[in-house]
C-alpha cells in the first residue's frame, strides 16, 4: 500500500510539473508574440519593419515585414502605374531631366498589392513545377527573383521598376544613367551586384527605392547598401 501511495504521489508531482512547464511555454510565447508581428503566413510571425528613422528609410527584406497597418496614399502616372505622392515629385524631377538629355524612360512597376505580390510568386512557383521542379525547390527558387509577400519595396510604394523605351535608348544606356544620377533625386539603386550577400536579392540595375536626397547621396557616395546605411544610424 505504502510504495502504491508513494508511485501515486510521483504520478501526481509528475503531472504538476507537466502543467507548469506547459504554462511557461504559453506565457512565453505570449511575451515573444508582443515584439512580433503576424499575419503574413499564417500564425508564423515575423519582425516588423521600423519607421523610427523616417518613412523614407523604413527597411523592408526578408527579416523586416511591412507593418500590418501599413497605410499608402497614392499618385497615378500617366501609364496607369501608382506610386506613394509623397515621392512623385522628385520622380518626376528625375525622369525629367533623363527626358532632358535624350533618355527614353518609364515606370514599369510602381506600387503592388499584397495580393498581387502572392499572385507573382505563385505564377514564378507555378513555372519552376512545369519545369520539374519540387515543390519546396521551385518556392525556393522563386524566391530568389520574387520577394516574399509582406517583404516587396513594391508594397510600400516607395519603389519603382524603371525600363528604357527601346525605341529611343538602349536598357543599358538607361540603367547607366539612372545608376549615375538618381541619387541626385533621392533614389538608389536597391539591389547592386555587389551586395547580394547582405540584400539577399540579386542584381536589379531597373529597381529603384526613394530614401531622401540626404541619405541617397550618403549611400551613393559610400557605395553601400540601404541596410549598411541603416547601421551607421543605429
Amino acid at each position: 500500500m505504502k510504495r502504491y501511495a508513494r508511485r501515486k504521489k510521483f504520478k501526481v508531482k509528475k503531472l504538476f510539473i507537466l502543467l507548469f512547464t506547459v504554462m511557461l511555454c504559453v506565457m512565453a510565447g505570449k511575451v515573444l508574440h508582443s515584439s512580433l508581428t503576424t499575419p503574413f503566413l499564417g500564425n508564423i510571425t515575423h519582425h516588423m519593419a521600423s519607421e523610427d528613422h523616417g518613412w523614407n528609410l523604413i527597411l523592408v527584406n526578408r527579416e523586416n515585414y511591412i507593418p500590418a497597418d501599413y497605410e499608402v496614399q497614392l499618385t497615378e502616372l500617366s501609364n496607369g502605374k501608382k506610386v506613394d505622392s509623397r515621392i512623385y515629385p522628385e520622380l518626376q524631377e528625375m525622369f525629367n531631366a533623363a527626358r532632358a538629355q535624350g533618355y527614353g524612360l518609364f515606370v514599369r512597376e510602381g506600387y503592388r498589392t499584397q495580393e498581387e505580390q502572392q499572385q507573382l510568386m505563385n505564377e514564378k512557383i507555378e513555372a519552376h513545377e512545369n519545369e520539374g521542379k519540387s515543390k519546396s525547390e521551385a518556392k525556393k527558387l522563386a524566391e530568389q527573383w520574387v520577394a516574399i509577400p509582406g517583404t516587396s519595396e513594391h508594397q510600400l510604394g516607395i519603389a519603382v521598376d524603371i525600363n528604357a523605351d527601346t525605341t529611343k535608348s538602349s536598357r543599358d544606356d538607361v540603367y547607366n544613367w539612372l545608376e549615375e544620377n538618381a541619387h541626385t533625386y533621392g533614389f538608389i539603386k536597391r539591389y547592386p551586384s555587389n551586395k547580394t550577400d547582405i540584400t539577399g536579392v540579386i542584381n536589379e540595375p531597373w529597381h529603384y527605392r526613394y530614401v531622401g536626397k540626404e541619405a541617397a547621396s550618403a549611400i551613393y557616395s559610400q557605395g553601400i547598401c540601404l541596410e549598411e546605411y541603416i547601421e551607421t544610424l543605429e
